[in-house]
């Protein structure tokens, strides 16, 4: 499935490092921005999340939230978000369900890895409707982070 601007955001519940279910639908009334990435601890991943870390107060101030999300466990998510102070959720998509509704998934990756997510950004308005999306192919390339501040403001 491919998410596009305009169409009302597919709602998921998934799990942040605290162990606490987050659901997009609980976060109406904010503007929600969606990082989906590969795997904790990668160069290019911890370029893109210390990117939106780096950038938070921005994101705060226009009522956003950011959330990050991987197939990586709850646990490693923890440890990635204690080692480079993150300061937003990591949610775990360990059964890969909503890396597929996005369309932000690579059913066969590098070294015989299956199911992982490809990086993604998704801007979600205060009414749950996709004002910005992009899925990447290759792993190494970076969401447009102006487009992204663009649709957020």
């Amino acid at each position: 499935m491919s998410i596009y601007v305009g169409q009302l955001a597919p709602d998921f519940s998934l799990y942040n490092t605290d162990k606490k279910e987050v659901k997009l639908s609980d976060l109406r009334g904010k503007k929600v921005i969606i990082h989906f990435f590969p795997q904790a601890f990668t160069g290019v991943c911890t370029t893109q999340l210390c990117t939106m870390r780096d950038n938070i107060n921005y994101y705060t101030n226009l009522n956003a939230v950011v959330l990050g999300i991987s197939v990586d466990s709850v646990f490693t998510l923890g440890k990635f978000k204690e080692q480079e102070n993150y300061n937003f959720d990591l949610l775990s998509d360990f059964n890969k369900e909503t890396a597929r509704t996005y369309g932000a998934i690579y059913e066969d990756w590098i070294l015989g890895m299956k199911g992982v997510a490809k990086r993604a950004a998704f801007v979600i308005d205060e009414n749950g409707v996709v004002t910005y999306a992009e899925v990447l192919e290759s792993a190494g390339d970076l969401p447009d982070f102006s487009k992204i501040e663009a649709a957020v403001a």
